[in-house]
């Protein structure tokens, strides 16, 4: 039985995913965090999902917005997903280059793709909830080079293809 959280913290650091900003707007303020929990569900109907610590003080602000935006980032917005782990959201999105999508929220510009999801259902799951959201509209990047943030064994990293 698997009691040891450090233990399965580190036996899941084994599992190398993609680094995202989730972002959202309510009451005209924007809201965002670094996340490497996102993921497909389906493709028709296009759902996505991304986990949050139920204790986290950024949930109730998600659950209200109704909506978010999954930004994953390229190789070269290490610095970025960084910013988005602490300070106020002010300081977050401070100076930043966004672009307004048509539901009002925040994309940034450079990410890799992007997705903008209304919020489909919150999922209770342990000591976090499943946001699932169900997909709006989504790009990418038209840049060739703009390859996505990989992070693994609690480093950031690039794909060697």
């Amino acid at each position: 039985m698997i009691n040891q959280v450090q233990d399965i913290k580190q036996a899941m650091a084994c599992f190398g995913t993609g680094v995202t900003v989730i972002t959202a707007t309510h009451a005209g303020q924007d809201f965002g965090m670094t996340c490497n929990s996102f993921n497909t569900v389906s493709l028709e109907p296009a759902l996505v999902l991304w986990s949050l610590r139920q204790g986290s003080s950024n949930r109730a602000h998600f659950e209200a917005a109704g909506g978010y935006t999954v930004n994953i980032l390229s190789h070269t917005q290490q610095p970025l997903a960084m910013r988005f782990t602490k300070g106020s959201h002010e300081e977050r999105f401070a100076g930043l280059e966004l672009v307004r999508l048509p539901t009002g929220r925040p994309q940034i510009v450079g990410s890799t793709a992007w997705f903008d999801c209304e919020l489909e259902r919150i999922i209770p799951a342990g000591d976090h909830d499943i946001m699932l959201g169900r997909v709006l509209n989504f790009g990418v990047n038209a840049d060739a080079t703009a390859e996505p943030l990989i992070y693994a064994r609690r480093q950031f990293g690039r794909l060697g293809v």
